[in-house]
C-alpha cells in the first residue's frame, strides 16, 4: 500500500515509523512532515490545513489511504473531502470531529447521554461570564469552546485569575476565534489519565493508558504546554477502572455519537479524572494524542496498517489488536521560552548516540533537515521515548538518552513519571 499522512509532529513521526514496520506497507509518504519524518517517508511541504492541496497531492501520488492525524485539518473535513473523490482516509469525518473541534457539543452530549463529566455553564456574553466566575470556588476551569493548539485550557486558581482568562480569551482573543464561546467547569481533582481507543462506530479497542505533563516546568508549575512529557502505562489505571470506564463512558461515546448520526472512525482519545466519585471525561480528541502517541505506538506489536484498514472498512471486530508487555517513557525537549517566545534554527547535536541505545527511540516535533544537519524548528522539538521491563527502567534509560542531545536553549522537565 501507499500511505500518505498528514501533518509534521512528533505524533506523525510515531505513526510514519509503526506504518514503516508493516510489511503492507509500500511508500510511505508525509506532508509536510519534518526532518526526522523525512527519513522514513517522503515530505512534500503542503500545509496540514490545506485541504485542497492535500487532496491534489493524494491523487498526484495514487495512494491507496490517508491517514489524517492532526485535530485541524479533521474538524475542517479533510476525511469527508478525501472520500467524495474516492480516497480511503483515516480519521473521524467532520461531522464526528466536532467532539474535539467544540468543547460545547461534546459537554451537552455528555450530559445527554449521561456520561460522567466535570459541571459546566456555556457563555457567549463576557459579562455573564464573569458575573459566573465570582460565585464559583476556586480553582475555576475555563476552556476556549474551539481548537486552541491544546493551550485553551486554563486551570485558575483564583476567581481574580478565572476573570483573567476570560478576558483573555474573550476579549483579547488570546486563541482567537476559538474563544469566542467558553465552558466554564467546577475543578475535578484525581488523578488524570488518558486512554486512546481505535473505534470503527461499532467496535471500540481502547489502547495501553499513559499520562501526560502539560506543565512547562518541574513540580507541575508553569503554564500549559501540548505536553511535556508522557509515561505508559498510567499506574493509576486498574483493571477495575479500565471496566468500569468501558461501561460508562468509552462504548456510551461511541453509542452517543452513532445515535447523534455522527458515527466516529479513528482514533477516539478519552481524557479522563479518576475522581472520589468515580472516572470523569475532562476532554475528547478527535485522534491521536501528542506526545501520549510517543509512548502507546512503541507498545503496539500488531501491524498499525492493518488496523486503519480494518477501521475504514468497520470490520476492527476482526482484527486481533495486541501490546507489548514492560513500560515507555517519553520526554520532550523543548525550545527555551516555550510554549510563549522562543528561538529556532539552532543545530541538534547527539542524536545519533541517543538512538544508538538500546531501546530508545528519538522522535521528532519540530526540526528540519538543512544540508544534512538536523536544526530546531518549533516549540516541542524532540520526544525522546525508551521502553523497558519496568517504568523505572523505561524512564532511567530516556533521560540517560536526553543528557546526550544538545541544542542551544534545550529545555525539558527533570520529573516526567515522577510527579502524581
Amino acid at each position: 500500500m501507499k500511505i500518505l499522512v498528514v501533518g509534521g509532529g512528533g505524533r506523525e513521526h510515531a505513526i510514519v515509523k509503526k506504518l514503516a514496520e508493516s510489511r503492507k506497507v509500500e511508500s510511505l509518504y508525509c506532508a509536510p512532515g519534518n526532518g526526522g519524518i523525512s527519513q522514513l517517508a517522503e515530505c512534500f511541504p503542503v500545509k496540514a490545513t490545506d485541504l485542497e492541496g492535500q487532496l491534489a497531492l493524494a491523487k498526484k501520488l495514487k495512494v491507496d489511504m490517508v491517514v489524517v492525524a492532526p485535530d485541524d485539518p479533521l474538524c475542517l473535513g479533510l476525511v469527508d473531502l478525501l472520500e467524495q473523490n474516492g480516497i480511503r482516509a483515516f480519521g473521524p469525518r467532520k461531522n464526528a470531529a466536532i467532539l474535539e473541534g467544540s468543547k460545547v457539543f461534546s459537554k451537552q452530549l455528555m450530559k445527554q447521554y449521561g456520561i460522567p463529566t466535570a459541571k459546566y455553564a456555556v457563555f457567549d456574553d463576557m459579562q455573564a461570564a464573569l458575573e459566573y466566575v465570582a460565585q464559583q470556588p476556586a480553582p475555576i476551569v475555563v476552556k476556549a469552546e474551539g481548537l486552541a493548539l491544546g493551550k485553551g485550557v486554563i486551570i485558575a486558581q483564583t476567581q481574580q485569575e478565572a476573570a483573567d482568562a476570560v478576558h483573555s480569551m474573550m476579549q483579547d482573543k488570546a486563541f482567537g476565534d476559538a474563544g469566542n464561546r467558553i465552558v466554564i467547569e467546577e475543578f475535578l481533582t484525581g488523578t488524570e489519565v488518558t486512554v486512546l481507543a481505535f473505534t470503527d462506530g461499532k467496535t471500540l479497542v481502547p489502547m495501553v493508558s499513559s499520562k501526560d505533563h502539560k506543565r512547562a516546568l518541574d513540580g507541575d508549575k508553569g503554564l500549559n504546554t501540548g505536553g511535556m512529557g508522557t509515561i505508559s502505562p498510567n499506574p493509576a489505571y486498574t483493571d477495575e477502572i479500565a471496566q468500569r470506564c468501558m461501561a460508562e463512558i468509552f462504548l456510551p461515546t461511541v453509542e452517543a455519537m452513532r445515535a447523534e448520526g455522527r458515527t466516529f472512525k479513528g482514533c477516539l482519545y478519552f481524557g479522563l479524572m479518576l475522581t472520589q466519585d468515580g472516572p470523569k471525561v475532562i476532554e475528547y480528541n478527535a485522534r491521536f494524542g501528542d506526545p501520549e502517541t510517543q509512548v502507546v505506538l512503541p507498545r503496539l506489536e500488531s501491524d498499525l496498517c492493518e488496523i486503519f484498514d480494518a477501521i475504514i472498512d468497520e470490520r476492527l471486530a476482526e482484527i486481533p489488536v495486541h501490546w507489548k508487555p514492560g513500560a515507555a517513557a517519553c520526554i520532550v525537549i523543548a525550545s527555551g521560552g516555550y510554549p510563549v517566545k522562543y528561538q529556532s534554527g539552532y543545530p541538534i547535536e547527539g542524536l545519533e548516540q541517543a538512538e544508538a541505545m538500546q531501546d530508545v527511540t528519538v522522535y521528532h516535533a519540530g526540526t528540519k533537515l538543512e544540508n544534512g544537519r538536523f536544526l530546531t524548528a518549533g516549540g516541542r522539538v524532540l520526544g525522546v521515548t525508551a521502553t523497558g521491563e519496568t517504568l523505572e527502567a523505561a524512564l532511567t534509560q530516556a533521560y540517560a538518552a536526553v543528557e546526550k542531545i544538545h541544542f542551544q536553549d534545550a529545555h525539558y522537565r527533570h520529573d516526567i513519571g515522577r510527579t502524581k
